[in-house]
Order: structure tokens, then C-alpha cells, then sequence
């Protein structure tokens, strides 16, 4: 199984995907970090783990904007797949040991 290593808010992770995942697993990485700066002084610093919260809380408020939006055409399917990949990527986050 390949792996795959990135840093989000600071933190290093190593995380196990399909083949051919690992570019997807990636972007989605990047789109993690790019929340990373807010979630942190929305946390008021108090360490990785609140700032990881904060993380998934702004994707949570995001994914529900669409959902209350107007229809993009976009499968309701489609958008339950994203909510369990993003699920199943926030669990590998939390199982991951911190490194010291």
C-alpha cells in the first residue's frame, strides 16, 4: 500500500492510500494547510489538535453552505463520497502518533 507524507498545521502525518491516490491524497493535504493559518488563531493557539478542530469545522461549514445552496448539479452521492473521504482522512489524522 503506498503512503503517503505531508504536514498539516505544522504537524508531519504519514498516511496509507490506494494506488494512484497519492496526487488526490495530496491536493487534499494542501487544501487542509490552506485552512491551517485561520483554524490556528481561531484555536488561540492552544495546540495542533484544536487547530485540526478548527480544520474540520470550517470544512463542515463549507460543505453545509453547499448543501443549503441553491443545486449546482452535483449528485447528492458525489458529495457523500467527498464527506466520507474527508471522514476517513480526519480519523487517519487522529490515529497518526505525534512525532517528537
Amino acid at each position: 500500500m503506498p503512503q503517503v507524507s505531508f504536514e498539516v498545521a505544522g504537524r508531519p502525518y504519514t498516511v496509507g492510500c490506494r494506488a494512484g491516490e497519492e496526487p488526490h491524497l495530496r491536493a487534499l493535504a494542501d487544501r487542509l494547510n490552506s485552512l491551517s493559518s485561520a483554524a490556528d488563531r481561531a484555536s488561540g493557539g492552544l495546540g495542533p489538535e484544536r487547530t485540526l478542530l478548527y480544520i474540520a469545522l470550517m470544512l463542515a461549514d463549507q460543505l453545509s453552505d453547499m448543501e443549503h445552496a441553491p443545486s449546482t448539479g452535483v449528485p447528492a452521492p458525489l458529495l457523500d463520497r467527498l464527506a466520507e473521504r474527508l471522514e476517513a482522512i480526519a480519523s487517519a489524522l487522529e490515529e497518526e502518533p505525534a512525532s517528537a
